[in-house]
């Protein structure tokens, strides 16, 4: 990847779509609704830091833990592009994923920072799936993953921004606003989807996207 701009957006764009931080302000608000204001901004702190050490150990240690097994890349590329895809086309045609986990605090109680603030709302499966892709070992080296890393703790700085200012935020765009950039995210990451598995045919040697224009190849007027 080295310090490529495009795919340094494009990475970001990724990371930022499938951890979704806009989607979590709802979310941390029904946790903290009966907590002390005094304690937000640590509830913050903690759902962050945990989502933070899942996500990384899943950077560093999912592809070991794949080739541990036996599989091919490109196999597992094209099952995660799928998955992926699975996980735009509910953002984008079922429940927002606000409405999704405050259901889950609901039925736990608010059990606190960890789930379903930490996990699965910030940590999402899809982020756990995407951080594994993104740092593919055959074709990133390991400053290449290391940059992938600070993208991804950059994404985490938003998040956890975004929820000390959740109440701010809120007032302004609702729950309503947070749906619908929620659809919106959802369709870039059904794109993004795509393109990963796609890659996948490519790694196996099924498919030749040599050729292929990309989106900044089309011509504008």
């Amino acid at each position: 990847m080295s310090l490529d701009l495009t795919n340094l957006l494009r990475e970001f764009i990724t990371l930022f779509v499938v951890i979704d931080p806009i989607g979590s302000i709802p979310v941390f608000l029904y946790a903290v609704s009966h907590v002390p204001p005094e304690l937000h901004r640590r509830f913050a702190m903690r759902a962050v830091l945990v989502a933070t050490v899942v996500l990384l150990v899943f950077l560093a240690t999912g592809q070991l833990l794949l080739e541990s097994l036996g599989l091919h890349l490109g196999a597992f590329q094209i099952a995660g592009g799928i998955i992926l895809f699975l996980f735009a086309l509910s953002m984008i045609f079922g429940d927002s994923k606000p409405a999704i986990e405050i259901e889950s605090a609901e039925r736990n109680h608010l059990s606190g920072a960890v789930f379903p603030l930490a996990m699965p709302s910030i940590a999402s499966p899809g982020a756990m799936l995407a951080v594994v892709i993104l740092t593919d070992n055959n074709r990133n080296s390991v400053p290449d993953q290391a940059i992938t890393a600070v993208l991804l703790l950059g994404v985490l700085v938003i998040t956890l921004a975004l929820l000390l200012l959740a109440v701010q935020i809120q007032r302004y765009i609702g729950e309503t606003g947070a749906s619908v950039i929620s659809r919106v995210m959802g369709i870039i990451l059904a794109t993004v989807a795509v393109d990963a598995v796609l890659v996948g045919f490519v790694t196996l040697g099924v498919l030749d996207l040599s050729n292929a224009p990309t989106i900044s190849d089309i011509p504008t007027r």
